[in-house]
């Protein structure tokens, strides 16, 4: 028989076994080895049995009933349902039974749990699945749930849900609990409450709501002090927390005084927190619809409270206003208005004040103002320093007027500061100085010793005087636009600017070539300055140039004359102006003459244009302008460009041309004296060398007539003649050496005087002398006739020494008698 065929089952272990002709499947349980027949078929195990520990269950579904189970007969399984298995005896599963919670019948440990522990102060949810009477003989519908209380082991049952475990809510002291009715029900003390029913429990301790109960949730008291009350409301008409009764809409206040700590009932609603008004000395408290002796807030009306106080806010009553009182100082004052009709005692008269009025009271004092007045504001005496001040209105007159320093000034009930609105370029320019333009702009540096450091800092205050510090040298006119008049001050100075005066802005050209409108001023430049500009002029025939020229000039004007001072500001473009009429009159002259000549005598033809020619033919050293006393003192040429462009390159070529041609003759010049020095330097040469060759034969015939002598000594006898001729011999080679070396020093001396002078005359002509014709000098003149001395003296001493002898060609010479020694 097959192995496979014979199955071994240990103890408390089962399989089943499946009959094939009947398709009944039966359990064997162990110890057996069991075989298996032909139509058997092992379906499950060898599996062990169920084995539930103490404190566990298990739970097993579509079980099998086991008092009707009859082996190898079909058997009664209720299909749907299930049932509980306790600690007890191991149990086999019988066949279409499974575990709940368990992977397979192997590993059925999954699927034992342990039994639910309700511990104190819990309880389970239970909700019955069917119809059913439970373990305590209770009878429990489908649908119905209940809780089950700790300490206890809940043992489950087929027919229960466990829903959830609820743990009870423990209470405080002077806590509650607010719960609510989910459905009709008897409370746990009895009370019969419906459905959306709210209330507190107030009993400390523990405390486990009803299967039926919400628990909204867990209140706190509100703690009551002598700084802190409750502001109530009623939400709907019932007792509140302290017994009384209330209407819905009510509001109360609930202090220390009735109670230290407070939880409102459910038909109660807590409004705010009210805190303790307190009001120290010299405060004051404005409050709204007060609260009457009838206990109901009086609307619209409001009441003083001043301190030492303090208080609660009743419902109904607002807080309009907590304060100080107004401490004035000596310098402090602060406006009032009447908003009602009331008696004024606070500077000990009776005044009657009606609506509208204003006044102001100055200190030293403290104020307290009431309900019948508002306070317009608190005002401070400004002070003012010299050449400071600032604009007052007076509200009922509408009357300006500039109130100055040195001052502390005080504003007046009917006095409000006044703000002079200037134009966005005028404050720019004073914020700049007084000058507004380009950086690259000379002129604006006149206006840099005028910034003012208080308008860098920030925005000007538009109620004091608009100052300006006028630069030296220069004019400021101001115009009043109420009186229609101007007046112009001179810098250095200070321009003060009155309520109904603004500055006579300057617009002035600038640049190069000028620009109107370029360059924006307060100041006008008295001068003497200098204008720079570029204009363009044409010649008669026709060649247009560039000229850039700038011209001295300066205003005349008479201080105190007011005529006088308002002509210089006639031309409000004094700059253009000039530039203008300096242009036209230039350009009319030039068009009036050739280019040539203009190119020759540009400077006499422009001065004289623009300077004007005198009776005399002689240019003026000065010009005016009627129009506003401009005069200008003289005209410099800086530059003249031809504007065409081939134009300017021909002239530059033709420029060029002339410096090469002047250049050139220079040159030759130059190169014809550096010549003519060089042949007189020569010539001194050979007039030298013709000098040092006479020397040279007057010594040679000196050297013949000591030979001469020399040969006579030597006749008279050998010895004698041959002492003497050494004697002589060495006296006359020792003068002949200081002869030529004398001679030697003279031709050095004259080289170097030659070429001393002509190296002064060639350097200043730029000819330099080679060094070929001091060899040529040195080699002829000097070198070659002391050699042929030398050499003749050194044949004529071998030949007295031994007169035999053949001493070369000159000794023969002599020997012959071709040479007289007395010659």
């Amino acid at each position: 028989m097959s192995s496979s065929k014979i199955v071994g089952i240990r103890p408390q272990h089962y399989v089943h076994i499946l009959d094939m002709n009947t398709n009944v499947t039966s359990v064997e349980v162990g110890p057996q080895t069991l075989c298996l027949q032909e139509n058997h078929k092992l379906v499950l195990g060898p599996a062990p049995f169920v084995v539930v520990p103490p404190g566990h269950f298990c739970r097993v579904f579509d079980p099998v009933d086991r008092s009707k189970y009859v082996k190898g007969q079909p058997c009664v399984v209720r299909f749907r349902e299930s049932e509980m298995h306790f600690h007890g005896e191991p149990f086999p599963l019988y066949p279409g039974e499974t575990l709940s919670g368990a992977t397979s019948p192997v590993e059925y440990k999954d699927g034992i749990r342990p039994l639910p522990v309700i511990h104190a102060h819990e309880a389970l949810l239970l909700e019955a699945l069917d119809d059913h009477t439970d373990s305590d003989g209770v009878p429990r519908r489908a649908g119905q749930k209940w809780h089950v209380c700790g300490p206890k082991t809940f043992q489950p049952s087929p027919q229960i849900a466990i829903n959830r475990t609820d743990s009870a809510v423990v209470l405080g002291p002077g806590q509650a609990l607010h719960l609510k009715a989910t459905q009709g029900l008897v409370d746990r003390d009895g009370v019969t409450r419906v459905t959306g029913e709210e209330w507190l429990v107030r009993k400390t301790g523990a405390y486990l709501p009803d299967v039926y109960v919400e628990t909204v949730n867990l209140v706190d008291p509100y703690i009551l002090t002598e700084k802190v009350a409750l502001h109530i409301a009623a939400k709907e008409t019932g007792t509140d927390a302290l017994g009384k009764n209330r209407r819905a809409g009510d509001e109360w206040l609930v202090t220390v005084q009735d109670v230290d700590s407070y939880i409102p009932e459910v038909i109660e609603n807590v409004m705010k927190v009210e805190n303790r008004i307190v009001l120290a000395t010299q405060e004051f408290a404005v409050i709204g619809n007060p609260v009457g002796d009838d206990g109901h807030p009086q609307l619209g009306q409001e009441e003083l409270r001043v301190g030492c106080c303090s208080f609660f806010l009743q419902p109904g009553e607002v807080l309009v206003k907590k304060s100080k009182a107004f401490i004035l100082g000596e310098d402090e004052a602060v406006v009032l208005r009447a908003v009602k009709a009331f008696e004024d005692t606070s500077g000990g008269e009776e005044i009657d004040r009606s609506p509208g009025d204003t006044w102001m009271i100055v200190g030293p004092r403290d104020y307290i103002p009431p309900i019948e007045v508002a306070v317009v504001e608190k005002r401070r005496a400004v002070p003012l320093s010299k050449n400071e001040g600032m604009y007052v209105r007076d509200v009922q007159s509408g009357k300006v007027r500039a109130v100055m320093g040195p001052q502390a000034y005080l504003l007046q009930a009917n006095e409000e500061k006044w703000k002079k609105v200037l134009p966005g370029d005028v404050e720019k320019m004073l914020r700049s100085g007084g000058g507004l333009g380009d950086e690259s702009i000379r002129k604006t540096a006149y206006f840099e010793s005028s910034i003012d450091p208080l308008l860098l800092s920030g925005t000007r205050d538009q109620s004091r005087v608009v100052s300006y510090r006028c630069p030296h040298n220069t004019a400021v006119q101001v115009y009043n636009y109420q009186q229609k008049t101007a007046r112009v001050v001179f810098g250095p100075g200070m321009v003060i600017l009155g309520p109904h005066e603004d500055f006579n802005v300057l617009s002035l050209s600038a640049g190069k070539p000028k620009k109107e409108g370029a360059l924006r001023s307060l100041a006008l430049m008295l001068g003497p300055d200098f204008t720079t500009d570029i204009i363009e002029v044409e010649t008669s025939d026709h060649a247009r140039l560039q000229v850039k020229l700038a011209f001295n000039c300066h205003f005349e004007y008479t201080k105190g004359d007011t005529e006088s001072e308002a002509k210089i500001f006639s031309v409000p473009d004094f700059i253009g102006f000039a530039c203008r009429q300096v242009s036209s009159r230039i350009r009319g002259a030039v068009a009036q003459i050739p280019f040539d000549e203009f190119h020759r005598h540009s400077q006499k033809i422009i001065r004289s244009a623009v300077m004007g020619m005198s009776d005399h033919k002689k240019i003026l050293k000065r010009v005016v302008f009627e129009a506003n006393n401009l005069v200008i003192t003289n005209v410099d040429i800086q530059s003249i460009e031809p504007v065409d462009v081939r134009m300017r390159d021909s002239l530059m070529q033709s420029v060029q041309m002339a410096i090469e041609i002047a250049t050139n003759s220079i040159e030759r010049s130059a190169q014809h004296d550096a010549k003519r020095v060089e042949q007189e330097a020569r010539g001194q040469l050979e007039r030298q060398a013709l000098k040092n060759e006479k020397l040279a034969e007057e010594a040679r015939k000196t050297l013949f007539e000591l030979q001469a002598a020399s040969a006579a000594v030597e006749s008279t006898g050998q010895a004698k003649a041959e002492a003497q001729a050494q004697a002589e011999r060495l006296l006359i080679e020792g003068q002949s050496e200081i002869e030529a070396t004398r001679l030697r020093s003279q031709a050095t001396e004259i080289e170097h005087s030659a070429e001393l002078d002509a190296k002064i005359q060639v350097g200043q002509n730029q000819v330099k002398i080679t060094d070929l014709h001091f060899f040529f000098f040195f080699f002829v003149i000097i070198w070659l006739p002391s050699v042929a001395v030398s050499l003749l003296m050194e044949q004529l001493s071998l030949y007295r020494e031994c007169p035999e002898t053949d001493h070369g060609p000159f000794c023969s010479f002599v020997s012959r008698g071709h040479f007289d020694l007395e010659l």
